[in-house]
């Protein structure tokens, strides 16, 4: 039988807020940020004692029990967090093992097994659990360090112990608290006041996010006995998290992609919330412009096929999103978790149990029933800021829906690739038009590759995944795109017979084309439009279009059938006379690039004179729709 924590709280739960210094309030209102009223009472700062204080208070337990007794969902992911902690026992302590400069991944899995292990002892009061929670926690304290150099390992390190830390306190003897605690604050906090290690500080992006949520998470813990140190985590935090909360704006499209939204907003979700746990307020972050839009952004970036738009450094892999529970909690929206209900159905084989912060979802999913998600009204997104985005579909709940999504945006963005004027499209469940994404970083450092860079002669850019050669956009003369270019979504429609986005891309190719116009548009509901319109400069120039696809493709005069899982796809080209159909090989030619098996690059090439200007139309149509084309003929500017 699952019983509560039987350890009595010490204190009602209003003591659990403490106060923070009147220098965070008047920073905030100096930065314009607009500060709760919470009342923050009860000065309890200076007790060891008042644990727990991060995400889940004394006695909140219930509360998950009771959902768990009463919906088969989260029984299911309940016994899946269990059933995962009991095979931490199987396994070897935590050890300090590197792998190339990182040590993330022990990093990580110190969140996994202590995160799972701490919230089993308090869903069961099973003291194995926390036994193995505080062997693992005091094996990581005994490293050397963990790893200051590459500060998302200490974050994400720091967060693990805090959690075990703060959950199990009452659990633990005073001499593995004094242990733990101790190397939360040496190993975590100091050496983030290092100027060596916290340029993360002035970041704008993930690591801002990560690196001050570990940091948060490791002051709210060890506050009490270290209350000073405590403060000037938590202060400085709030005066530098805004810095990466700034980029959501203005509509919530988040620039560095799917993936990193998952790690970089989950992290901010968890500062959000520890500080509202805390104190009963979040110093107003959360009311940041663009951030709690940010949830149809991500809503929107997932296809009926349950895969991601996964533009830049992204793996193609949908996957279930705690973090979107806590919006659909601020927003009351339960639509938003549409597609988390998906990842959800035993029918998708969600393995739940590899989501390091899968215990999060337990605590966030309070107050929405399932029952109550249904599909979203809007069936287009568009994102402003520094990686514009249109995202368009056809329906929600048919798996053979047409999801067309569309990128602008500049290539010197975090995690950025050479993909401006990219897009995707599925249709009949089938991606017929993809992207590679990230390459995993470790494999190119290895082999001496520098994998970050934003300048135009970056060695990242040599990365066979990461430039404009291997993406769905154009490549004008062999040259790579400009990394100082930018380009914004320009016009959109949302009628359902004429879906559209429009895309001046020209400053990505400053010096190569007097100007590239593209649109990307759903038809009628039935096939996918892109149209490019493009005039060259006083010299000779070559276009190249390209596409990725899985599919095997077989081409024609002016076209191609791809032809994947069963399903067809008519590739049709309206333009010039002159286009030379093609089809390029996606195997790379160095040592350090990934192979790219069961994949084929179609598309064509055209020589333009000087001075000149040309429209091309690649109509992409499902087999569902043979025959429903029709002639199409309207400039841009008249779309």
């Amino acid at each position: 039988m699952f019983i509560n924590n039987p350890t009595p709280s010490l204190l009602p739960t209003f003591m659990h807020y403490r106060p923070l210094s009147l220098y965070v309030i008047l920073c905030f209102c100096l930065t314009a940020m607009a500060c709760k009223k919470t009342a923050v009472t009860a000065p309890t700062a200076g007790d060891p004692g008042m644990h727990p204080v991060l995400l889940l208070a004394e006695g909140e337990e219930a509360d998950i029990q009771h959902r768990v007794n009463t919906d088969d969902t989260w029984k299911e992911v309940h016994f899946a967090i269990l059933e995962k902690s009991n095979t931490f026992f199987r396994r070897p302590l935590l050890q300090r093992q590197m792998t190339g400069r990182r040590l993330l991944s022990v990093s990580r899995d110190c969140i996994h097994r202590v995160f799972y292990l701490a919230y089993a002892y308090r869903m069961t009061g099973e003291e194995r659990f926390a036994k193995r929670a505080e062997e693992e926690m005091l094996a990581v304290a005994a490293f050397s360090d963990w790893n200051p150099s590459h500060f998302l390992d200490v974050a994400e390190m720091t967060l693990g112990m805090a959690i075990g830390y703060d959950w199990l306190y009452h659990y633990l003897p005073e001499s593995s608290r004094k242990t733990i605690r101790y190397a939360i604050k040496t190993k975590g906090l100091d050496p983030s006041f290092d100027n060596s290690y916290n340029w993360f500080l002035g970041a704008s992006h993930n690591w801002n996010q990560v690196c001050n949520a570990g940091m948060v998470f490791g002051a709210l813990a060890v506050e009490g006995v270290y209350p000073d140190l405590a403060r000037l985590v938590i202060d400085r935090a709030i005066e530098t998290i805004p810095r990466p909360m700034t980029t959501y704006q203005p509509s919530g499209a988040y620039p560095e992609g799917y993936a990193y939204w998952g790690y970089g907003t989950t992290m901010n979700v968890l500062l959000i919330q520890a500080l509202e746990e805390a104190y009963g307020t979040d110093y107003g972050l959360s009311e940041t412009p663009g951030f709690l839009p940010t949830a149809e952004f991500m809503l929107h970036m997932v296809a009926p096929s349950s895969t991601s738009f996964n533009w830049g450094d992204c793996s193609p892999g949908g996957r279930l999103q705690p973090a979107m529970f806590w919006f659909a909690q601020q927003a009351n929206a339960p639509s938003l978790l549409y597609m988390e209900k998906k990842f959800l159905e035993p029918s998708n084989d969600p393995k739940y149990d590899n989501d390091r912060l899968l215990p999060a979802l337990m605590i966030w999913a309070k107050g929405i029933p399932l029952a109550s998600v249904s599909p979203p009204d809007e069936k287009v997104w568009v994102g402003q800021g520094a990686n514009p985005v249109a995202l368009m579909r056809t329906a929600w709940n048919d798996p053979r829906a047409i999801y067309l999504g569309f990128k602008a945006g500049s290539p010197s963005v975090n995690h950025g690739h050479m993909d401006i004027g990219s897009f995707v499209m599925e249709a009949d469940g089938v991606r017929w038009a993809a992207d590679f994404g990230l390459q995993n970083y470790e494999s190119l450092e290895s082999k001496g590759i520098q994998v970050f860079g934003t300048a135009q002669d970056a060695q990242r850019w040599t990365i066979f995944r990461l430039n404009n050669y291997a993406h769905n956009t154009l490549t004008i003369d062999d040259a790579l795109q400009r990394v100082d270019g930018y380009a914004r979504i320009d016009r959109y429609s949302d009628a359902a017979d004429f879906t559209y986005a429009i895309s001046d891309i020209s400053s990505v190719y400053d010096g190569h084309l007097a100007s590239a116009v593209r649109g990307a548009a759903i038809i009628d509901q039935q096939y996918v439009l892109v149209q490019d319109e493009i005039r060259t400069l006083d010299k000779p120039t070559t276009i190249r279009w390209n596409m990725l696809t899985p599919a095997v493709v077989s081409l024609g005069e002016k076209g191609a059938t791809l032809i994947e899982d069963g399903k067809t796809l008519q590739l049709q080209v309206i333009g010039p006379e002159g286009i030379q159909m093609k089809t390029w090989s996606t195997d790379p030619d160095t040592d350090y690039d990934a192979p790219n098996p069961g994949t084929t690059f179609v598309g064509f090439e055209y020589n333009m004179p000087p001075n000149s200007s040309e429209t091309f139309r690649v109509v992409l149509v499902p087999e569902s729709a043979a025959g429903a084309v029709a002639p199409f003929d309207k400039a841009l500017a008249d779309w």
